[in-house]
């Protein structure tokens, strides 16, 4: 009872209040299944992308932390390909720092906080992690890859601007065409008129 009264008032926190970059939901209506995203942030390679996360509440919350993962492709060196993450507050003491008086809010800003400062010490991708320390432009260049091809939603967006653009330009094709037609007729009426006369 103690959860789920807690679950509903972070929850509306979240709706009324989130983090700037952030949002959450209940996903389906269930209580304990959360779905998240949070927005790339400005000057890191992540930027302008969206990366969904999922969050499964477990029935000893809050003295059990949720465990949180990213369903986004992203190359990042604590994030793993099955969307993992190495966070202290993620996991319980001695080796986490998870505690109760810790929410959901304050795990997606410390997520969103790792992804713009990533920790190389503390892998869970050794190569990425060693990209990042040693060839660090090289590690730049593969995120904003990652972010553009998997949490890009301009691609997406794009069709359906293609879309408008050449319904647009068919409509005004069409319409020109009308007024040529128009035109036409009234020169033949014009012309007839002048023959008569």
């Amino acid at each position: 009872m103690q959860r789920a009264s807690r679950l509903k008032r972070e929850l509306s926190l979240l709706t009324t209040e989130p983090p700037p970059g952030i949002t959450c939901w209940q996903n389906e209506n269930q209580l304990d299944d959360l779905r998240a995203q949070i927005l790339g942030g400005a000057d890191t390679p992540y930027e302008k992308g969206i990366f969904n996360l999922e969050i499964v509440v477990p029935e000893r919350y809050p003295f059990e932390p949720p465990k949180i993962r990213f369903l986004t492709p992203i190359y990042h060196p604590n994030i793993d390909s099955a969307g993992r993450i190495c966070l202290d507050v993620l996991k319980l003491p001695p080796k986490g720092a998870w505690r109760p008086s810790l929410n959901i809010s304050t795990l997606l800003t410390s997520i969103q906080l790792l992804m713009a400062e990533p920790n190389p010490d503390d892998p869970l991708m050794a190569d990425i992690s060693s990209e990042y320390k040693y060839n660090k432009q090289l590690f730049l260049l593969n995120a904003r890859e990652w972010t553009e091809k998997y949490a890009s939603q301009q691609k997406g967006a794009s069709k359906p601007l293609e879309e408008k653009i050449n319904r647009s330009e068919m409509s005004t094709t069409s319409e020109s065409t009308v007024q040529k037609r128009k035109g036409s007729a009234t020169s033949k009426k014009e012309k007839k008129s002048r023959l008569d006369s």
